[in-house]
């Protein structure tokens, strides 16, 4: 990156850092709602009224595209793998169940009501693993449009309240125990912000029930599937693009690069999650991390500030009805998963 590029971007750069602050104390304040769409809510607002960005639009292009993969990588650095082991790994039959109930219903519905590829996917990657991180994750790797990030995370935030609202009461109506809410508010809620407020609105309607440390691991080990579906979305992207340029071709996948395909923000992903682990073995204190898991979020709604600029507000009220009914589905059948699983292996 030579100098003029960094001077180019750091007018829209400094712009969504300034603009993101208030974002993140709001955030703090209504963690319901969550940093991010307050960022992606004020970005598309002051882009009704500022429709050329001029000299900011690189540093507004950067921070939505690299900044973003950034934010993804320093989220790592907030995953012990060893905890995750040890507390999430008997929670995996729900998360790949609901995850791959996700995945399913968003493909199906895809084909059926003719959405966007790029939306479902989105939708239902946020839907099934970790609701805006998981949507920053797979933007990039997916090559997605700013317009159907904002979709996405939309619909992730509509679902994400209603959860956070009804599933503790919910769960006591059908007789879920405090391990069961820990897991199907770990699997069945979208971010991270509304799995802690439904956790712990849990918790307050059952004193010492303490099921937000469990609800939280499991939903840091779903998290952990950013991973693989990512890969293989990388994958799947890069063989349809090739498929696309050497169509009626003799050379059939030539085009196919796997060094071009594999997002390498993932792996520095894995590294951080790595360099975590091993820390903590080591006896570092957890709080060490701390500043960088602050530092990521606050990164996310950078981004999410900078799509929203980038976003047309109207465009996109007039073409939310699918993926809001795709959403609902999605969450819908994430929530029967969750329960289902739950009830068959003796948990619940």
């Amino acid at each position: 990156m030579d100098l003029e590029s960094v001077r180019h971007r750091i007018p829209g750069v400094a712009l969504c850092a300034l603009l993101a602050i208030p974002c993140w104390f709001l955030g703090k304040a209504f963690p319901i709602v969550g940093g991010p769409v307050f960022g992606i809510l004020l970005g598309m607002v002051v882009a009704l009224a500022w429709k050329k960005h001029g000299n900011f639009q690189g540093g507004i292009q950067f921070t939505s595209k690299k900044i973003l993969q950034y934010a993804v990588i320093l989220l790592g650095l907030g995953l012990n793998l060893t905890q995750i082991a040890q507390v999430g790994a008997r929670s995996l039959p729900v998360i790949v169940t609901t995850i791959a109930t996700s995945l399913v219903v968003a493909f199906v519905l895809c084909k059926a009501m003719n959405i966007p590829g790029k939306i479902a996917t989105l939708i239902g990657v946020g839907s099934s693993i970790c609701g805006g991180s998981a949507i920053a994750a797979t933007a990039p790797v997916i090559k997605a449009k700013d317009e159907d990030v904002a979709t996405a995370i939309s619909v992730i935030f509509l679902f994400n309240v209603i959860a956070a609202l009804i599933f503790p009461t919910l769960g006591s109506m059908i007789g879920l125990s405090d391990a069961g809410f820990g897991l199907f508010a770990g699997t069945a809620v979208n971010d991270t912000s509304s799995v802690t407020a439904a956790a712990a609105s849990w918790d307050g309607m059952h004193p010492g029930a303490n099921t937000l440390d469990d609800a939280t691991i499991v939903k840091l080990t779903r998290t952990l599937a950013i991973i693989p579906i990512t890969l293989v979305l990388a994958l799947w992207t890069a063989r349809s693009e090739a498929r696309r340029n050497k169509e009626e071709s003799a050379e059939g996948l030539g085009g196919f690069s796997m060094k071009r395909a594999f997002p390498m923000f993932i792996l520095w992903f894995l590294v951080a999650s790595i360099i975590t682990t091993v820390a903590s073995l080591a006896g570092v204190d957890p709080a060490f991390f701390s500043p960088f898991k602050q530092l990521s979020k606050f990164f996310i709604i950078m981004a999410m500030l900078a799509i929203g600029l980038n976003t047309d507000l109207i465009k996109l009220v007039r073409s939310g009805g699918k993926p809001i009914v795709l959403g609902l589905c999605c969450w819908v059948a994430i929530a029967a998963a969750s329960l289902g699983v739950q009830h068959l292996i003796g948990i619940w």
